[in-house]
């Protein structure tokens, strides 16, 4: 399992460095290597078409790999999650290696572009990685460690809800306005509480599993007679 659990982290570490190369050298076909200016998205049609598909296609690598690597539905959903965790943070790391961007964790950040623009500071995606690579790894390190039951995920549900509001709810207010209109969207601030608030209910089903797995080390509790 360990075996396991290190190659799909180099699976996604590599991802990770192919992300970087394709989005820089996307980034300086539009001179847009800080993507927070004015102007933000000037993408062709058939350049943002394909930058679209691109998004898509490493969604349905980062499954595929999560398929291959699990044989339960609970382990293929832990290694997605573990990939796709490794996958965004050495994305930044690479990133910056790249090409000196970003100067700092609170750059404001283009993060995804499916359904809409995702717009936050590069501390918010990084913080959800660490969570997915906290919850991947207790999922399949840990098989006999039980999944926590129903209301940690239904709390997780809604904080998975509450960040994606968060990260889009400038390209959605934009949206009336036309495709242009949300393609130059430019957010002026960052929801920090309500995306802590978030954080913390999407981190309940990864802590109460650690809570679990805690419970199951500690020693039984004796009586003195």
């Amino acid at each position: 399992m360990r075996t396991r659990w290190a190659l799909v982290m180099v699976f996604a570490i590599a991802m990770a460095c192919v992300e970087a190369a394709s989005v820089f050298y996307i980034r300086a076909l539009v001179d847009r290597v800080e993507p927070y200016q004015e102007n933000p998205l000037p993408l062709q049609e058939a350049l943002g078409s394909v930058e679209l598909w691109r998004e898509a296609a490493t969604l349905v690598m980062i499954a595929t790999l999560g398929m291959l690597a699990g044989r339960t539905w609970r382990q293929r959903a832990g290694y997605a999650a573990l990939a796709f965790g490794a996958w965004d943070v050495f994305y930044y790391v690479f990133l910056r290696l790249i090409s000196g961007w970003p100067w700092t964790l609170l750059d404001w950040d283009i993060l995804f572009l499916l359904p809409l623009p995702w717009w936050g500071p590069v501390l918010a995606p990084v913080s959800i990685a660490v969570v997915m690579i906290l919850w991947g790894t207790l999922t399949t390190q840990a098989e006999d460690v039980a999944s926590g039951g129903r209301w940690p995920w239904a709390f997780g549900s809604v904080g998975i809800f509450m960040a994606l509001t968060v990260f889009m709810i400038d390209a959605w207010w934009a949206l009336p306005n036309g495709r242009d209109a949300v393609l130059q969207v430019l957010p002026k601030t960052f929801n920090w509480p309500l995306f802590w608030v978030a954080l913390l209910l999407m981190a309940l089903p990864a802590l109460h599993q650690v809570a679990i797995f805690a419970r199951d080390l500690s020693p039984p509790s004796t009586t003195a007679r």
